[in-house]
């Protein structure tokens, strides 16, 4: 049977069919994969893992980042503020005196909302808790209730240090009670401990996938000797010991903090050994170095990527001057940035700000203090606040233009 020819006209209606075949192929191909990315491919293909076709946007940004490798690269932070001495003189403990004992919440009632917001919080106990068996005693050898430590507490704070100019005023009684006090609390704390052993076991603790340490140190004792062979009841500062307590730390530790009593009393310069100790530290390798002794501001600045604040000034106090009734406070994020097996550690958001320890004078007695930061200060609490802080401001920030203030 002879087979026949295709006609001009057939030929043209073939092609035709043709090229909308291959178009509407086309067509329903696209269609299909668009509506299969709609799709959730666990629920109907039963897929576990369908991250070669489903490649949305939020997805990605809720996942973690990959290295060219493959590796997960992961971002840990720390938020940290700092503030100076709590110098507990007899007119702030007498004011915080209750029927039932001691209390000073209130005294900090307006910076617990401030403090409270950050996961790590420094201050400086000047004025050792001894607490009221020994007696309470103030300026120049000071003692205060266990009860300033539990306002403290309830603020916020979880690093303090215990190393300074008057932590040998009442003995080692104190210092014992003290270091009993804090190591109830499960906090933080260094520069005081009741044995050499406890002292060579700096605590290392760890939130937020970051480990951190603080190691306090005190440049002065006020001529008092420390006891022969209980060298542990406060850290005096020694290089020899202060490199191998860092150099123990670093293979435990993302992150190392020292706290630093040195300088000049009510001086705003910084003194030529201040600027020694912070070279070494930073040269050791400490991330953070957070002064205090002066009772007044001194400035900030960077030694490489060691952030050094030379002074923080009075926290609260009984002192006189507004110089030494205002202290600085400042935050700084720890940043933990893990990646190619490779582990960096840098500080971003350092911002800076001052506090101001208020108190009524009724009958020529001082009487309800009270700690307010500066934005809140009015002139009624402090005349000319506005001066005041552009004043200390300048002071602080001399060499860092780079840091916010609040």
């Amino acid at each position: 049977m002879k087979k026949k020819k295709l006609t001009k006209k057939s030929k043209k209606i073939v092609q035709t069919c043709g090229v909308f075949l291959v178009s509407l192929t086309i067509i329903l191909t696209g269609w299909f994969f668009c509506v299969i990315q709609e799709l959730d491919f666990k629920e109907v293909f039963g897929y576990e893992s369908v991250s070669k076709i489903q490649n949305k946007e939020d997805k990605i940004e809720s996942e973690c980042q990959n290295s060219e490798e493959g590796e997960e690269s992961r971002v840990s932070r720390l938020s940290l503020v700092m503030v100076g001495d709590a110098l507990f003189h007899s007119a702030v403990y007498e004011d915080g005196r209750t029927d039932a004992g001691y209390d000073f919440t209130s005294m900090l009632s307006r910076m617990k909302p401030i403090i409270s917001k950050y996961d790590l919080a420094f201050y400086n106990q000047e004025s050792i808790l001894g607490g009221t068996e020994l007696g309470l005693s103030s300026y120049p050898r000071f003692n205060s209730p266990y009860e300033v430590g539990d306002a403290f507490l309830d603020a916020g704070f979880n690093l303090v240090s215990l190393a300074n100019n008057h932590t040998l005023d009442r003995g080692e009684a104190a210092i014992l009670n003290s270091v009993s006090y804090w190591k109830q609390k499960g906090i933080m704390f260094h520069g005081s401990a009741s044995s050499f052993e406890e002292r060579n076991q700096v605590k290392v603790m760890e939130k937020n996938g970051i480990r951190y340490a603080l190691l306090s140190y005190t440049d002065y004792t006020n001529d008092i000797p420390v006891p022969k062979g209980k060298e542990y009841l406060v850290n005096v500062y020694n290089e020899e010991q202060v490199r191998k307590d860092v150099e123990a730390l670093k293979n435990q530790t993302d992150v190392i903090m020292v706290a630093m009593h040195f300088g000049e009393e009510y001086s705003f310069e910084v003194t030529e050994r201040q600027r020694q100790i912070a070279n070494f530290l930073s040269e050791l390798g400490v991330h953070i170095v957070i002064g205090h002794h002066p009772h007044v501001v001194q400035p900030v600045e960077m030694i490489g990527d060691t952030l050094i604040i030379y002074s923080l000034g009075n926290f609260i106090s009984a002192q006189r001057g507004i110089e030494r009734l205002s202290g600085l406070i400042y935050s700084v994020d720890i940043v933990k940035e893990e990646s190619q097996g490779e582990t960096k550690v840098y500080l971003e958001n350092q911002r800076a700000s001052l506090t101001y320890t208020y108190a009524d004078t009724i009958n020529g007695y001082r009487k309800n203090f009270k700690v307010y930061p500066y934005h809140e200060l009015t002139e009624e609490l402090l005349p000319n606040s506005e001066m005041y802080y552009n004043q200390y401001m300048e002071i602080v920030l001399y060499n860092r233009q780079d840091v916010e203030k609040w």
